[in-house]
């Protein structure tokens, strides 16, 4: 097993993404081929979790789009992915946070995390 993972390790190389995690509001750039044509669409959204490890992580983000939600599942190491940006920081107790399916309008809003920068 140890010897799969070293393969797929060495075939896919894994980019750099900022950390983000469950919680955190997320802008997914993402390459869309159409026949011959090439355009980056733009998926933001709540991350609802992280899967896996190494090259076959995966995130889900979910947005509500006309009063629908919408979810999409992004691997990590796919050459498709062309930027992750975050937007808001999450403050969360759950690694998986499927209720804000069940949640709509202000109460599907998950508090920012406060960050302290030490100055005065």
């Amino acid at each position: 097993m140890d010897r799969l993972r070293q393969i797929s390790q060495q075939l896919v190389p894994v980019q750099e993404w900022p950390e983000f995690n469950a919680g955190d509001t997320v802008k997914v750039s993402y390459k869309i081929k159409e026949g011959s044509k090439e355009r980056t669409q733009i998926f933001q959204g709540t991350v609802i979790q992280r899967r896996g490890e190494g090259t076959t992580a995966t995130f889900t983000v979910r947005k509500m789009a006309s009063g629908v939600g919408v979810e999409r599942v992004f691997p990590i190491s796919s050459p498709f992915l062309e930027a992750v940006e975050v937007m808001k920081r999450g403050k969360v107790r759950r690694a998986r946070i499927y209720y804000l399916r069940g949640l709509t309008g202000k109460s599907a809003r998950i508090k920012e995390k406060r960050s302290f920068s030490g100055s005065k």
